[in-house]
């Protein structure tokens, strides 16, 4: 169940670049590990909007839509054969499936919650290790249909967000609000795929994983499956808001801002390059 949402904004993935140009360094510090993955487009397009290859012909400095991103990067690598994977994933994602014991997992696992089912999925290209969700209605900790408020008791007075309610979440939390602070708690305690350090990802990372080739979800399903297509919470407050908090969508991978007392998807990450 989610309210009606107070405060939001969502802005283009153009738009969203061109805000964060100028402020970069304050919003969003540099991380490392997040930066080598490519954004999945693979296809190029002419003037009139039909696909075409990917190659000099087509996007060459003296087109009319030159240089366009399917020609470079980790993408074109794997469209041309030449880019060597250590797990799966479409384009140039690479990607490992990791069981609830912390051990690699072969492709075929399916996800469940004994150790030697998938529970997690690794980025072998930013060494980041996302937790994957379980169908919504499952009834689990992390059922893909159940959102939370963004809640931080350790950020500075007036920032730290809204404790939530047990409205959404259910007892799976032990009777818990529904915030983001105690998501990461519960999974945590749980030791999810052999770790206890999960924490929510900053906005470069989510957009790290965003698949720029698809939509409705604008990520790998065969990795990240029960991605729902709302809104997912980052650990970043607004410069501009200590009441706002970015968070990405993965219809299409649009950026925005949320009020953080609207309950909103999560996604946890550990770990990194």
């Amino acid at each position: 169940m989610k309210p009606s949402v107070s405060r939001q904004r969502v802005f283009s993935a153009a738009a969203f670049l061109a805000i964060a140009s100028a402020t970069v360094l304050s919003v969003f510090p540099p991380a490392a590990h997040a930066a080598p993955n490519d954004t999945g487009q693979t296809q190029c397009y002419n003037a009139a909007g039909i696909g075409v290859p990917c190659n000099d012909a087509n996007t060459g400095d003296t087109r009319s839509l030159p240089r366009q991103d399917g020609r470079f990067g980790r993408d074109a690598q794997a469209a041309a054969g030449a880019l060597g994977k250590t797990g799966g994933g479409d384009a140039g994602f690479d990607l490992s499936k990791i069981c609830n014991n912390g051990s690699d997992c072969s492709a075929s696992v399916a996800i469940g919650v004994n150790p030697a089912d998938w529970g997690c999925t690794r980025d072998n290209a930013t060494g980041l290790m996302w937790e994957v969700k379980t169908a919504a209605g499952s009834g689990n900790s992390r059922d893909a249909s159940w959102t939370y408020t963004w809640y931080d008791s350790t950020a500075p007075v007036g920032a730290r967000g809204v404790i939530g309610d047990t409205l959404t979440c259910g007892n799976t939390l032990g009777g818990a609000n529904c915030n983001t602070e105690n998501y990461v708690a519960a999974i945590n305690a749980t030791g999810l795929c052999g770790h206890s350090d999960w924490r929510l990802p900053t906005p470069r990372e989510l957009l790290s994983i965003v698949h720029r080739g698809r939509v409705g979800p604008a990520i790998d399903p065969v990795y990240f499956p029960n991605t729902t297509t709302d809104r997912h919470w980052s650990s970043t407050t607004t410069a501009a808001d200590a009441d706002l908090a970015w968070n990405v969508g993965f219809n299409d991978g649009d950026v925005g801002l949320d009020d953080k007392i609207n309950f909103v998807s999560v996604r946890l990450v550990r770990g990194g390059l």
